[in-house]
């Protein structure tokens, strides 16, 4: 019976536990998701980014092959390079975002994982189960005590039949040694 009052509070402390961090974890995958989002249109921004370079170097390779003021196109050229300087670092600093969010999501699914450990459901079967067994248990132990008792009485009363028995034996060997006597003293 303790060890069903026992089961009885892990799973209210099981609920209780589920209670005080689903909030937590309903913020979590909030701030998961926004983190995703923020990948996604940053992902976005890079590609918008990079067709622009390209556009912008396509820009560039036709006035190069059109214009013969060689300086223009190195003007243009050390902009471009210095606006793809600024977007690879821009890039670079993004994808460093991305995978600190991607191990932030990593360890939220292990939280998660962990916290999904205690099932609810699989633990009051495994209850039901385990006080099915004890009143089984509780039953045989019944019948084992009822079949110790009969023995206990029958061994009780056997043993007072044999005291009686040697008491008559007791009491019947004196009268016999005199009759052996008397037969003894007669012949």
């Amino acid at each position: 019976m303790l060890s069903l009052n026992k089961l009885e509070k892990v799973i209210e402390l099981e609920e209780q536990l589920r209670a005080q961090y689903q909030s937590q974890l309903d913020e979590q995958a909030a701030e998961i998701e926004k983190h995703r989002a923020a990948n996604a249109e940053l992902q976005a921004r890079i590609d918008a980014q990079q067709t622009t370079i390209e556009q912008q170097l396509a820009t560039i390779t036709d006035l190069s092959s059109k214009v013969t003021d060689t300086l223009r196109v190195e003007q243009l050229n050390r902009e471009l390079n210095n606006r793809a300087d600024k977007l690879q670092d821009e890039l670079t600093e993004t994808k460093k975002r991305l995978k600190t969010a991607q191990k932030d999501l990593a360890a939220e699914r292990i939280e998660l994982k962990e916290l999904k450990q205690f099932d609810p459901a699989r633990m009051k079967k495994n209850l039901d189960a385990n006080k099915k067994k004890l009143a089984e248990k509780t039953r045989a132990s019944d019948l084992l005590q009822k079949s110790l008792n009969a023995s206990k009485n029958e061994n009780s009363e056997l043993k007072r039949e044999l005291q009686e028995l040697k008491a008559k034996l007791e009491a019947l060997e004196p009268a016999a040694e005199e009759s052996t006597d008397e037969e003894n003293v007669a012949a």
